[in-house]
């Protein structure tokens, strides 16, 4: 399970250097994008053309039927590197199903050290850190997305347990647009945008101070709201 970086820039500027040695020892990758899978292993420079290299897409398009053939090179000996599109493969992406797989067929599954951007956002928020959850994304329809966030601002309130929400980019403001809308004035929201990148940025502060002074340009970037 190779995490891949969340930004532009270096990738050694993110990864450690270690997981350069498990990656040019692999020539068959089961990965999210085809795109930025040979990108990601272009700018790491693993010291091989990636046109050798053999290359399994595994999305939300994947058919289950197809999983079980995307790990037959691994029943047969190999080894397989796993790449989400960006950050940690397995969380919050279809590369889960690969390693539940594996576990089945008795295949060794090896998480290697990487940027997740909901811990990462999360360690930078100041909120609880001993109880969290990660709730992905919320419902589309505004009503169902406000009954939502009235659910999970509720929870966090009653069991003190940060809650933690990611967004498709270009629906971010609508999110942001209905947290501060729901929730009462004195939860705090953190919001944590292109972490790993030179254009990091991650501020908590309470509802009533963000409606205030909302951040501008949350669209088509990548981002994480928490809660609490």
């Amino acid at each position: 399970m190779i995490p891949c970086p969340i930004g532009d820039g270096d990738v050694w500027d993110v990864l450690p250097a270690a997981n350069l040695d498990v990656m040019r020892r692999l020539d068959y990758f089961i990965v999210e994008n085809l795109r930025t899978a040979r990108r990601f292993l272009s700018k790491a420079g693993i010291g091989r053309p990636i046109d050798t290299l053999e290359f399994a897409e595994l999305n939300e398009h994947t058919p289950p039927h197809d999983i079980e053939r995307l790990i037959a090179p691994l029943l047969a000996g190999r080894s397989a590197g796993v790449i989400s599109e960006a950050g940690a493969p397995g969380v919050a992406d279809p590369g889960a199903e690969v390693a539940a797989l594996c576990h089945r067929h008795g295949i060794r599954v090896v998480p290697l050290v990487g940027p997740s951007s909901i811990l990462l956002a999360l360690m930078a928020s100041g909120l609880n850190g001993q109880s969290f959850a990660f709730n992905g994304y919320l419902p589309v329809r505004s009503a169902e997305r406000t009954k939502a966030i009235r659910h999970f601002e509720r929870r966090a309130i009653a069991e003190r347990q940060s809650q933690i929400f990611i967004e498709t980019p270009y629906r971010n403001s609508k999110l942001l647009s209905d947290l501060l809308a729901t929730c009462q004035p004195d939860t705090r929201l953190t919001i944590a945008v292109n972490i790993t990148s030179p254009s990091e940025r991650i501020r908590t502060a309470t509802v009533a101070e963000w409606r205030k002074s909302p951040p501008a340009d949350l669209d088509k970037q990548p981002a994480i709201f928490i809660i609490l």
